[in-house]
């Protein structure tokens, strides 16, 4: 029986059996870094937009882009060089920046709660709404998304796997925790839901108190 520390790498399933499928995927990955590229590179640079829902907004294209770089590359790589291996490491990493990246829940929030203050309180939109609330804003759902994304990936990796080495297109955590020969994942999954759902509390309540 082998555990999690055997197994040097883990074997992903190719994006498309045909090269011209995998060509489409090529190019529609360019596109998104191209689409993704412009709206950073026009809301960094216009300076009439740089209001705070502009500033949510580059937040919010900056996690789609990091989600993007984090997982279609290497999928890319290994369907036109015909492999299909990732490392450990790789892996775990790839689980970690998938989690940390996706932080919109957060983001969008903070958006709503912007448009909120900007019907309802305009008059104190410039005092709630400033540049450093926004900012520690930002800061509050960035930070909550790294300690969820820490969490699940300690979690998962901590796990015996005994099951082979062969995921689906990406690492993620339902895949893995299918190679796992241990049933005490699930209580682990509860308490880190549990811990997930304080995060976006705790996140909530100093975005509209601060």
């Amino acid at each position: 029986m082998s555990n999690s520390s055997s197994i040097s790498h883990f074997l992903l399933l190719p994006l498309a059996d045909t090269r011209q499928l995998q060509l489409l995927h090529f190019c529609l990955f360019l596109a998104a870094l191209l689409g993704h590229g412009l709206i950073i590179s026009s809301l960094d640079c216009g300076h009439h937009l740089h209001s705070p829902m502009f500033f949510f907004l580059l937040n919010v294209a900056l996690s789609d882009l990091g989600s993007i770089l984090t997982t279609v590359p290497k999928a890319m790589h290994n369907s036109l060089w015909d492999t299909r291996d990732i490392s450990y490491a790789g892996c775990a990493a790839q689980v970690f920046l998938l989690l940390f990246f996706p932080s919109e829940v957060s983001l969008l929030t903070i958006m709503c709660y912007d448009r909120y203050v900007s019907i309802c309180k305009p008059l104190h939109y410039g005092t709630l709404l400033g540049s450093r609330a926004c900012a520690h804003m930002a800061a509050a759902a960035w930070a909550s998304a790294f300690l969820n994304a820490l969490l699940h990936m300690a979690n998962t990796f901590s796990l015996p796997l005994c099951h082979g080495n062969a995921l689906g297109q990406f690492c993620e955590i339902p895949h893995i925790l299918k190679l796992s020969c241990s049933h005490s994942h699930y209580l682990w999954d509860v308490c880190l839901i549990v811990v997930d759902a304080c995060l976006g509390f705790g996140c909530f309540v100093f975005i509209v108190f601060s």
